[in-house]
């Protein structure tokens, strides 16, 4: 099976790029955008993901052999399209709001111009990422929100395709998650990885003793012991027996957390293991960490809901075009008329508009110009293709920067949990 990504795309870009060949009008310079024209379950802002692994999957869009023979044998494009396909190279620019910045209904998130046949096909390959790493970022934002100081492990990779489930393990370490149990998203993207034991361990072993003390000699006392196989109680009495005060972390994976983890806490504290740390799993969403606020919790294990989205698995984001030239070269604006999906036509410019404490009041997006900038403003579009070659990577580590400095600038109400409108209004500057 051939590396390239250009067959993560759908047959309608295939068709439309053949019929625009033979008509004429492939070449016409176009100007395309990523936005969601609302964000999903009543969230107040949303969190860019996703723009390295689409840089990424960019450099490697090409239609080798492989790719080609599946196009001819299916009788899918023409001979002309499958020549002009096979020396396909991206030769546009591509603009973009930063890797883990915020974003707001109609934010111009992607811009890519180039000819309409270089463009289009590309529809699929950035939705696709963008759609779903941007949904596991707002999520796993809303989460450490909610956490606060605490830490959050992301470990929903059992509940994911294998490899979403490391594209979930990146966006959310962008969104301020401090360690992923997923390997590979640690040696693809150098997330740290963290990792113990689960019950089948315990039930492995003839005792629960004979399971801590493995663990123990084998881990350190300073490991993680998974403490309701059984008796919760009993179990802790062990761990802190077997690895004394010493011992690193209990996890609690079941029944009424709040109580339980005070419990617990008072036990560990009369046994002198008043350093042992309470981390605590069973399917936890931001809701469910923030009512555990004010339980005696150390640290946050995340999974199925975080690759899920929290309820909300994609992020509504279209790729629409939005300006092309004429018959004389002209560039004009289009948009789309339908009902219920209007587009807003013309090349965007976008910054966020602050107030003189440098919270945000406003996403501002010029059309066909740059907005007027009042003095505390930022600019949102970053270069990150420049006459088709990469000028955009980063670090992953920026991205995480980014995003916490964007939620601090945030008014207050967008860290609310509750549905509501998005916490600044979106304000278009025409000509």
């Amino acid at each position: 099976m051939s590396a390239t990504t250009a067959l993560l795309t759908d047959q309608y870009e295939l068709t439309m790029l053949q019929a625009a060949l033979a008509r004429g009008t492939a070449t016409r310079r176009s100007v395309f955008e990523v936005f969601a024209r609302r964000l999903p379950g009543g969230r107040r802002y949303g969190v860019v993901g996703g723009t390295g692994r689409f840089l990424d999957a960019l450099e490697t869009f090409r239609f080798d052999d492989d790719a080609l023979d599946f196009l001819r044998q299916g009788g899918i494009v023409d001979g002309p399209t499958l020549e002009w396909l096979a020396g396909y190279r991206f030769t546009g620019d591509v603009w973009g709001y930063g890797e883990g910045e915020a974003y707001f209904p109609n934010s111009p998130l992607l811009i890519v111009e180039a000819s309409f046949a270089e463009a289009v096909v590309l529809e699929t390959l950035a939705l696709s990422v963008l759609n779903f790493d941007s949904a596991i970022a707002t999520a796993a934002s809303r989460m450490t929100t909610a956490a606060g100081e605490r830490p959050c492990i992301e470990m929903g990779s059992r509940r994911a395709h294998e490899r979403a489930a490391v594209a979930a393990a990146r966006a959310a370490y962008i969104a301020g998650f401090s360690t992923t149990s997923n390997l590979e998203a640690g040696r693809s993207y150098g997330v740290p990885t963290a990792g113990t034991s689960a019950h089948s361990f315990t039930l492995l072993h003839d005792t629960e003793r004979d399971a801590f003390t493995a663990q123990v000699d084998s881990l350190g006392k300073g490991t993680t012991l998974l403490v309701d196989t059984y008796d919760v109680e009993e179990a802790v009495r062990l761990g802190v027996e077997i690895a004394g005060p010493e011992l690193g972390a209990v996890r609690l994976d079941s029944g009424d957390l709040l109580p339980q983890a005070k419990e617990v806490r008072a036990l560990l504290d009369s046994l002198g293991a008043r350093d042992t740390r309470i981390v605590v799993t069973s399917d936890l969403d931001e809701h469910a960490i923030a009512a555990l606020a004010a339980a005696p919790v150390d640290a946050y294990g995340v999974g199925t809901q975080l690759v899920t989205g929290a309820g909300s698995p994609t992020a509504g984001m279209v790729y629409k075009l939005v300006a092309r030239t004429d018959d004389n070269g002209a560039m004009v604006s289009v948009e789309k008329k339908s009902a219920g999906k209007v587009s807003h036509g013309g090349r965007k410019y976008a910054l966020r508009r602050r107030n003189a404490r440098g919270v945000a009041e406003a996403e501002v997006i010029g059309v066909g110009h740059e907005p007027v900038d009042d003095g505390d403003d930022r600019r949102l579009l970053v270069p990150l293709v420049r006459d088709g070659e990469t000028v955009g990577r980063e670090p992953l580590a920026a991205a995480r920067e980014r995003h916490e400095r964007a939620r601090a600038e945030l008014p207050r109400t967008a860290l609310k949990l509750s549905r509501g409108e998005p916490a600044i209004p979106t304000r278009w500057e025409d000509r």
